[in-house]
């Protein structure tokens, strides 16, 4: 794996300098190709991504996003994914979330609590544009346990830079929901104006969800209320498959033929090498997320 820092040289915003930029940044944070590389954004190096390219570049398959949970294993995320990535050539980010910047990530930073996950995201992604000079518009995303709450909030926040998305065990959901207030639905959140849900376009995005078929308990990481148990179920299993019933159902009251799905991992508990290594779950997100109208 190879560390890169943060760039220091400035150029000036007229045309030619921002082209010059894009070069410098390609040339010196480099291209590399088949490596794993941990970088620090320019704008920001408290925050931390890593990158991998396939050795074919990965330019003509959409970007694809894997998130962490809290046990912030973005390294192993992206060194287990890397083969997918060369098989199905994309070009593969990790985020970094660090504790002490990202506390509530799995919720945006929306919420109050830490720096916004989704900002820090979108600034990661619009540099990997200019590294790379992929187009990330629209990308797909990938995200387990806390990873996957990010994921579909991220998608419900900004609709329009997701194409599909996959969910690895989330411990709650975001429901389409418009009379429940955010996290739990999709009601208008309080002093966040310019955050907005667009149910239709929301509702447009497929989505897959793997759990494993052992991942049934209810260990001290997940969310637990009277409220949530009620309405998404008592474990990862149950609430997984009521998300995207309800997803489904909701899809299709508006007359869209969105594919949902929902797939049990073999011999897989709450754990993302288990369910990688046991369960299948690196073909099974990658088919879904890539191979579109091929079943899992």
């Amino acid at each position: 794996m190879i560390r890169q820092n943060p760039m220091q040289k400035t150029f000036s915003q007229n045309p030619i300098a921002q082209r010059s930029e894009q070069l410098f940044n390609r040339e010196m944070r480099g291209e590399k190709r088949g490596q794993i590389q941990l970088l620090t954004l320019s704008q920001n190096p408290e925050i931390e991504y890593y990158l991998y390219i396939p050795p074919s570049g990965g330019k003509h398959n959409p970007l694809m996003i894997t998130v962490h949970g809290i046990t912030r294993n973005a390294k192993e995320q992206i060194e287990l994914f890397a083969p997918y990535a060369d098989q199905f050539d994309c070009i593969l980010i990790s985020p970094y979330f660090n504790g002490n910047l990202f506390k509530g990530f799995q919720r945006l930073g929306i919420n109050g609590k830490g720096e916004r996950a989704d900002q820090a995201l979108i600034n990661i992604v619009d540099e990997v544009e200019a590294i790379t000079g992929v187009d990330s518009n629209p990308m797909v995303m990938f995200g387990f346990s806390g990873g996957a709450q990010f994921v579909h909030r991220f998608a419900m926040v900004y609709p329009a830079k997701v194409a599909r998305m996959a969910l690895g065990a989330s411990g709650w959901y975001t429901f389409p929901d418009l009379t429940c207030e955010y996290p739990l639905g999709i009601k208008r959140i309080r002093n966040h104006h310019s955050v907005h849900f667009d149910l239709l376009r929301i509702l447009s995005i497929p989505a897959c969800v793997v759990v494993g078929e052992l991942d049934n308990g209810r260990d001290e990481q997940l969310r637990k209320s009277r409220k949530i148990d009620h309405l998404q179920g008592i474990d990862r299993i149950e609430r997984g498959k009521r998300w995207i019933k309800t997803m489904s159902a909701a899809s299709r009251a508006l007359n869209l033929s969105t594919d949902y799905e929902f797939h049990l991992l073999r011999n897989a508990g709450h754990s993302f090498q288990e369910c990688v290594s046991q369960g299948s779950m690196g073909e099974l997100v990658f088919r879904f997320l890539f191979q579109h109208g091929k079943r899992c």
